[in-house]
């Protein structure tokens, strides 16, 4: 047995960079002990596991139980895991998960593995399949929550020089060079699309947005992925730069980094955003709970309605006709939070929730 550790979160992009604080510090424990850390993530993480500080390595499965589009059972590949992970004779495992996933079909397949230690956290009764069933506490964001975990499971967070929790999110540096993409002199960033579209503002709003912000004097850069470059042309609408499709992951980190300031719904690239410390205007479809799930340890102003009727539904598509959680917000609005952001001191800038709740401020 070595005294490696499998860290394992199953989910998109955004969610693998929210656990980055947690894989730390199992990677700190870890390396103590003589040993790394590995993630085993999903298709849709993978590109962000691998821009985490402290991972040896990622291993890949899409997992039948999880992901926006989960695949069929597939009963070879789910062996193959397991020899995969006998092969690696991890010492622990500890499974990471969203408050309303379970950690038990995992864990199941560690203890097929002979993983010798497993953690999770679980509300249904785990039998044997967990050595440490963590129960997660009410009001935790997504990063609170997965720090809790590690805690619970022997993987103390670690601190900083200045002897302060060291939460904040991270990528591996250095990134790549992208100054011959972005405008010269200061940006904004509008990320148009989403992996879940009830998390996106309708094509025609964000363009609406885009039109506001380059009026108002902002270079504009808009982004997406290689599937989005016929939204990103239609948002940009000749007013802004459009770098759809033309980087990878580490490459829109480093087009993120360079910003002074990223408008994007509760989606991955707004993780990536706070990950390297880009102030967020948030523009947040509550499908899911914004205390959750917000822009982490950057300063962010949340836009939206909070109360609408999808509240906490966690729909997938907008259950609600014209998305009116998200078109309520005004361009004008948006290019209001852009200037709060852009001008103000960092020392007195909001911040997101869970970071400082007393000066978090939240707009809508």
């Amino acid at each position: 047995m070595t005294a490696d550790v499998l860290a394992v979160r199953l989910d998109s992009d955004g969610d693998v960079l929210l656990t980055g604080p947690a894989i730390r510090a199992l990677a700190a424990r870890a390396t103590e002990h003589g040993g790394q850390v590995d993630v085993l993530a999903s298709s849709a993480g993978r590109a962000a596991a691998e821009l985490l500080p402290g991972v040896r390595d990622v291993l890949v499965f899409d997992a039948p139980w999880s992901g926006y589009a989960p695949p069929p059972l597939d009963r070879a590949e789910v062996l193959g895991l397991v020899e995969t992970l006998a092969a690696r004779r991890y010492a622990s495992a500890v499974i990471f998960t969203s408050f309303h996933q379970s950690p038990l079909p995992m864990a199941l397949l560690a203890r097929l593995a002979g993983i010798g230690h497993v953690s999770g956290t679980s509300e249904d009764y785990p039998g044997s399949l967990l050595d440490v069933r963590h129960r997660r506490p009410d009001g935790l964001h997504e990063v609170e929550a997965a720090l809790d975990l590690a805690r619970a499971a022997g993987y103390p967070t670690p601190t900083g020089d200045d002897g302060a929790p060291d939460d904040r999110l991270r990528v591996r540096e250095p990134l790549p060079d992208v100054r011959d993409l972005v405008p010269t002199g200061p940006y904004v960033v509008v990320h148009p699309g989403a992996s879940v579209p009830a998390r996106a503002p309708a094509p025609d709003h964000a363009r609406a947005m885009v039109a506001a912000l380059a009026e108002a004097g902002h270079r504009v850069v808009v982004t997406g992925g290689p599937r989005e470059t016929g939204l990103a042309a239609h948002v940009a609408d000749g007013r802004a730069t459009d770098l759809s499709g033309r980087t990878d992951l580490a490459g829109l980190a480093a087009v993120l980094a360079g910003a002074a300031c990223v408008v994007v719904g509760n989606t991955g690239p707004a993780h990536l955003a706070a990950a390297v410390g880009t102030p967020v205007v948030s523009l947040f479809a509550p499908v899911v709970p914004v205390d959750r799930w917000a822009p982490w340890g950057v300063p962010t102003v949340v836009l939206g309605d909070r109360d609408a009727v999808c509240r906490g539904t966690r729909a997938r598509e907008c259950p609600v006709a014209g998305h009116p959680c998200l078109t309520g917000i005004a361009a004008g609005d948006v290019v209001a939070a852009v200037e709060r952001l852009v001008a103000t001191s960092p020392g007195t800038l909001p911040t997101a929730p869970g970071r400082a709740p007393e000066t978090a401020e939240v707009v809508a």
